[in-house]
């Protein structure tokens, strides 16, 4: 999703060798890849070591803007024009898949001894599923959790290594922690009506009992409910129904909010920017010993059926995932893996952090998989945006939420 923002911790080093034995040939066989990913972040990375190969393959690498990877993509593929290689955000790839215009890699995969499918977490894996195949793989992932400041714990009360776990300890701990005259809130999190107020409202109705298909679930109802009182009190900043996550998780590392829903993509600038003492732990749930949820983030590897060098494509994707060890050292993004172990930093806060995230990735639901997601998803920030704008009761909101998408799903 495009939900976050990512810094470079170190560079990457020149890989050598081919990994999977392909021979040079008098003219290399070209493909194109598309990603937003910028000059610190994988993709152009990848595509500079794999071509350092010599392997005979050579990829020519095209950045696109997140806003039009949809629109730029289905035109491509339209008038004949698609690159053989894209990434796209988990939620829409099986809007691609469903219409036939992902590859079916289920075979490849079955025989590639470097991407295997028990590797991967189960909520990445399942996003790049569609009727029971693989139309894609993962390229990264990432989740949410509650990021607290200790040093307001302790001025509160409040015992800093027992952050809230439920959903009224967090409403509690709020109003303790909110402040107005020194301008600091309790809470900060996205309800901004695109993708990321779905992205972070969606694990409160599915711990509710709910999700997209039951949105209007009554648990699904007590989370909207929930986030309407920390609104109504003033527990959050009332821009929360207009800014995105990384806004206000900067409200956080400034000191002006006790605590943020956010995700690992922010640690490297939490190091930086906050100047007190800080944890993360899971999102709390609604009573003790609840089913857990997490939002899942990032996005997918996939290769167009149009590709006229589909193999040679795929070897493409194997070498990328033979990299996913260095996604967090090199560029702070977690792998799509549960096989690999990330190691130590050094620093203790984001060791501690990222801990915590890699736990929180097993309950990490995908957005769908639906090929109407974006319909399905508006219907979900029409009704955060009525209920905590006072336009209608959760529940009322959350209804027609519920109509919306049952048409949408037929």
């Amino acid at each position: 999703m495009a939900i976050r923002k990512f810094a470079v911790l170190g560079a990457l080093a020149l890989a050598g060798v081919s990994l999977f034995g392909l021979s040079a040939k008098a003219e290399d066989v070209t493909i194109s890849v598309w990603s937003l990913d910028r000059d610190i972040q994988p993709a152009p990375n990848l595509v500079k070591e794999f071509n350092a190969q010599n392997n005979g393959i050579k990829i020519e690498y095209r950045l696109i803007q997140f806003d039009d990877v949809v629109t730029e993509a289905m035109r491509a593929y339209a008038s004949g024009q698609a690159p053989d290689i894209i990434a796209v955000d988990n939620p829409e790839h099986a809007m691609f898949a469903s219409r036939g215009a992902f590859l079916d890699l289920t075979d490849m995969i079955s025989r590639s001894t470097v991407i295997k499918p028990q590797n991967y977490f189960p909520g990445p894996l399942k996003s790049v599923e569609w009727e029971g195949k693989y139309y894609g793989v993962p390229k990264a992932t990432n989740t949410i959790a509650l990021y607290y400041n200790k040093d307001m714990f302790k001025a509160k009360g409040l015992d800093p290594n027992k952050p809230p776990q439920t959903w009224d300890e967090l409403v509690e701990d709020a109003r303790k922690l909110t402040d107005p005259a020194k301008n600091v809130y309790g809470l900060a999190f996205s309800a901004k009506a695109n993708e990321e107020g779905t992205f972070q409202f969606l694990p409160w109705a599915q711990m509710g009992g709910g999700g997209y298909e039951n949105i209007n679930a009554d648990g699904a109802v007590k989370a909207l409910e929930t986030w309407k009182t920390i609104m109504d009190e003033k527990l959050a900043s009332p821009d929360t129904l207009t800014r995105g996550q990384w806004d206000s998780t900067g409200t956080f590392n400034s000191g002006n909010a006790a605590m943020a829903i956010s995700g690992p993509w922010e640690l490297d600038r939490m190091v930086k920017e906050a100047k007190f003492d800080w944890g993360v732990t899971l999102l709390p749930v609604p009573k003790p010993g609840a089913d857990r949820s997490s939002a899942m983030g990032d996005f997918n590897w996939a290769i167009f059926a149009s590709s006229k060098h589909p193999a040679e494509a795929f070897k493409a994707l194997e070498y990328f995932a033979s990299q996913d060890d260095k996604l967090f050292k090199n560029y702070g993004q977690l792998p799509a893996r549960s096989d690999i172990t990330i190691p130590v930093t050094g620093e203790k806060l984001k060791d501690d952090a990222l801990k915590v995230f890699l736990e929180q990735m097993k309950f990490a639901k995908p957005r769908g998989p639906h090929p109407q997601w974006p319909k399905i998803s508006k219907a979900i920030q029409d009704a955060i945006q009525a209920a905590l704008t006072g336009q209608m009761s959760a529940k009322e909101a959350l209804d027609q939420a519920a109509d919306k998408i049952k048409a949408v799903l037929g």
